[in-house]
């Protein structure tokens, strides 16, 4: 009887520290989407230029709790990004997932484009064509391999705090090599990086 007791106790610690653990990552994955709020405003408002107060820099633990596995809805910063780094570069290596981050970023706010990185990805829905593939082919947007997700949160991190270099030479576009993109005359070919193409409009006005 008393090991039975104990062994109920014990259970009972441990239920208590799981639910106080999932409590805390449950409120630092709230801040950290109100602080992506906030920096994509500002990304928005002031381009590459605009560099987050201290109090509004995401820190890599912030950033991991909010979608851990891969699988929230994609109705924020963080997990819009991380989603489409993660999508776009199946595969690849870290420069190429930094760059897809870069045109993101390059895209907010500039005219012919959305205010959030969230309708960033999104655009062109409506018409059929999506601007970024993964968002409209019909497959599951969850992502299948943890690792490969938690480098792409982690770049989306570094890009939603302004920590990251801009590889592409401020791209607004890209396509795979294996593409044939028609529209790729009427731009600046910036970079190739990995197995994608970047460009930028002439004039650096989107079309």
């Amino acid at each position: 009887m008393r090991y039975i007791l104990i062994a109920t106790c014990l259970a009972t610690i441990l239920l208590a520290g799981q639910h106080a653990i999932a409590a805390e990552q449950a409120q630092k994955a709230e801040a950290t989407k109100s602080k992506a709020e906030v920096l994509e405003q500002n990304a928005a408002a002031g381009g590459s230029k605009a560099l987050p107060s201290p109090s509004e820099i995401i820190t890599k633990s912030e950033a991991q709790a909010v979608d851990p596995v891969g699988t929230e809805p994609l109705d924020e910063a963080i997990t819009c990004l991380s989603r489409t780094i993660y999508w776009e570069t199946k595969g690849e290596e870290a420069a190429s997932m930094e760059a897809i981050a870069n045109v993101v970023m390059n895209r907010l706010g500039k005219k012919g484009f959305p205010n959030t990185i969230c309708e960033v990805v999104r655009q062109g829905r409506e018409q059929g064509a999506c601007q970024f593939s993964w968002w409209c082919d019909g497959r599951s947007d969850d992502a299948e391999d943890d690792k490969s997700y938690g480098i792409a949160k982690e770049i989306a991190r570094k890009a939603l705090n302004r920590q990251l270099t801009d590889r592409t030479g401020g791209a607004l576009y890209f396509h795979h090599r294996e593409v044939t993109a028609s529209w790729s005359a009427e731009y600046i070919k910036t970079v190739e990086i990995g197995k994608l193409i970047f460009y930028k409009p002439h004039g650096g006005t989107a079309k």
